[in-house]
């Protein structure tokens, strides 16, 4: 039970590597906020399954680009299950189009879940953590934030901008508030599928050293890591679960 006692907010958790997150957090004795946009069935699932194997949780709609919807939803959390120990912020969304073809529109779309988001989130815990002087936020960047991609530079972009961010929130908070990122490698989930990449992308991501796409709990569990006592010595860090894409 690394994080027994702690209340613990998963953003995008309804489905994918949030979902598999929030479980992991639960099993380790993490009260869980599930957080979702619209996928009211999908966030109830994920806490009808916690609860069947004796954990606590409870869902909760935001919109992530929303400054007054995360607020409320902190507060809520607040009342409901404890104040935030723990703030994973996992929510995104990925967009494939050649650049010449992107439109203002795609990047304000992209970059204002997977970065903007990131900042409003942040922006939304961190206040509670300071007046409590303790706290842990692991961001959700990605390989690509690394890499970058041809036909994927908002989300390149976005990802590159939340390892900058998390170094910065990790320098000005520190050392009662722990900041870090995990940079997951190519995940089953549904962004990797053939509704949001082209076969030969597909192709390309298959083709890493570790020979297979991840699995959402392998990513899980590199956020219980971070987020446990195990993990104190760790700020501003960027951990690459990533099947061998990215080294460095």
């Amino acid at each position: 039970m690394m994080l027994a006692d702690r209340t613990a907010l998963v953003t995008g958790a309804a489905t994918g590597i949030g979902r598999a997150t929030a479980i992991a957090f639960a099993a380790a004795g993490a009260r869980v906020a599930v957080n979702h946009h619209g996928q009211h069935a999908d966030a109830a699932a994920v806490v009808d399954l916690i609860r069947a194997h004796g954990g606590a949780a409870m869902a909760f709609e935001a919109d992530v680009t929303s400054a007054d919807a995360l607020a409320a939803m902190v507060d809520a959390i607040g009342k409901q299950l404890g104040p935030l120990d723990i703030a994973v912020h996992n929510a995104g969304v990925i967009q494939e189009k050649p650049f010449l073809e992107t439109t203002e529109a795609d990047w304000d779309f992209v970059v204002g879940v997977d970065l903007k988001g990131v900042f409003l989130c942040c922006r939304a815990v961190l206040p509670g953590m300071v007046a409590r002087g303790r706290g842990c936020v692991i961001n959700i960047a990605s390989e690509l934030g690394h890499l970058g991609r041809a036909r994927y530079a908002p989300y390149c972009a976005a990802k590159a901008g939340v390892i900058g961010l998390t170094r910065s929130l990790a320098r000005e908070f520190a050392p009662a508030i722990r900041v870090n990122a995990i940079a997951p490698g190519p995940v089953e989930t549904r962004m990797l599928s053939a509704e949001f990449m082209s076969p030969e992308v597909l192709e390309m991501e298959r083709a890493i050293p570790a020979g297979r796409f991840g699995r959402p709990e392998e990513i899980a569990a590199t956020a219980v890591f971070l987020a446990s006592d195990a993990a104190s010595f760790f700020h501003g860090q960027v951990l690459g679960p990533n099947g061998g894409a990215h080294m460095g």
